[in-house]
């Protein structure tokens, strides 16, 4: 196995790389602008999402065999993407598969890669370690009396997911503070962040949980959720009691930081059945 990296922001392709080094599986890695900043990479050849004639030529260069996407890849402007000659012609296949939404969007830039011979392998797959088991990680359990809005905020995450809108949605005394959308899961908790102290929960008296759920309708190959240092940092500030995930289907980042954060915070992470 000879696997081509394409890396978006975040923490989640450094781990992905060091575990595909470790296993002697990479062979090269193609860090997406303006994604990644210069220098995230010892060894990355930076290019755009519009230059897909030049990046499946490199994943052919180093003999890839299989490709991987980790990390944060935001929808683009169209207008302004820049594309080659590639990409031109699958411009318009890509412009219709936007209009449909983020799934369908990405399942058609996985076809596009698959057509052209590559294997797609999920990040999961190269680094298991980073997956959310079954139960509470960390020191605080998750009592009882949070579990209804638990079980609450996953069923709306659900629902939200089967329409294509976000992963995220928290829940406080059984009312739905947010849902996340385009801005993603810290921007979310922002917002209950700055909503009344009697909606939320507060510092002395924690309320609500954050769930995040894989969409029913992605490929779970690419953006799965995840939980970090930042995640719990928000939740936290946000006056959570905790954060759900389904146990298999959700990556934990930076595990030791984000552990000490929520056992100092008192904040529970749990992975739930699946069936949740």
């Amino acid at each position: 196995m000879r696997i081509g990296l394409i890396a978006g922001g975040g923490k989640l392709p450094k781990y992905v790389e060091a575990a595909a080094l470790e296993n002697g599986t990479l062979a090269t890695l193609i860090a997406l602008d303006p994604f990644v900043s210069e220098g995230s990479f010892e060894a990355a050849q930076h290019l755009r999402v519009g230059q897909m004639g030049k990046i499946i030529k490199l994943l052919k260069r180093a003999k890839c065999t299989h490709v991987c996407f980790a990390g944060v890849v935001n929808r683009p402007d169209f207008s302004k993407v820049r594309p080659d000659f590639k990409a031109v012609r699958n411009l318009p296949g890509i412009i219709r598969a936007a209009g449909k939404g983020d799934d369908a969007l990405m399942r058609h830039m996985l076809t596009l890669f698959e057509n052209e011979g590559f294997e797609i392998i999920s990040p999961q797959e190269v680094c298991q370690d980073l997956m959310l088991s079954d139960g509470v990680l960390g020191a605080v359990p998750m009592p009882e009396a949070h579990r209804t809005d638990a079980l609450k905020a996953c069923e709306i995450a659900a629902a939200i997911g089967a329409l294509d809108i976000g992963q995220g949605v928290v829940v406080a005394r059984g009312v739905t503070l947010a849902v996340e959308a385009q801005e993603g899961t810290d921007a979310m908790l922002s917002r209950v962040a700055s909503l009344p102290i009697e909606l939320r929960g507060s510092l002395t008296e924690r309320v609500g949980v954050l769930a995040k759920l894989v969409k029913p309708t992605q490929d779970t190959r690419v953006d799965l959720p995840t939980i970090g240092p930042e995640t719990i940092r928000r939740a936290a500030a946000a006056g959570l009691a905790g954060i759900v995930a389904e146990a298999g289907g959700a990556f934990v980042i930076d595990r030791t930081q984000t552990v000490r954060l929520a056992n100092e915070a008192g904040l529970f992470i749990a992975g739930l059945p699946t069936a949740k």
